[in-house]
């Protein structure tokens, strides 16, 4: 398992009428968390882009429990519980500063290969990048 720390203030433009962090905006947050998770592994998507892999997302799934709002400082942690295969999965949990769960979600991203446009096993680099916080026989 690999866990990396994220923090987010909520702007304005960010919430509803009831002053909530939009749900939708989640799925931003988490966008950048995961691209700031893979950064912390010396792994960005340009790199993997240049190098002719994409990354689209196959599922995103968030249940929620309390709201974020205007001014908040949330933490997101991001966790790639398992070694990627064709498929990364990362999960999340958002904190508010009192350290309250927010929200926890889940997004499924696959390893494609730009030329066919079909998917790809996961780059060697990824994989070297991740092995070690992982139990691999």
């Amino acid at each position: 398992m690999y866990k990396s720390e994220f923090t987010i203030r909520v702007r304005y433009s960010e919430t509803d009428r009831m002053q909530y962090v939009y749900y939708g905006k989640y799925a931003e947050y988490f966008e950048v968390a995961r691209v700031e998770c893979l950064r912390s592994l010396g792994i960005t998507y340009k790199e993997l882009e240049e190098d002719g892999v994409l990354l689209p997302v196959r599922d995103y799934k968030i249940r929620f429990f309390k709201p974020g709002f205007y001014d908040d400082v949330i933490r997101i942690e991001t966790i790639i519980p398992e070694l990627p295969t064709a498929k990364i999965l990362f999960t999340y949990k958002c904190y508010n500063s009192a350290n309250e769960l927010l929200n926890e979600a889940e997004t499924t991203l696959v390893f494609v290969n730009a030329k066919t446009n079909k998917p790809c096993a996961a780059p060697s680099e990824v994989l070297e990048k991740l092995k070690k916080y992982f139990k691999v026989d």
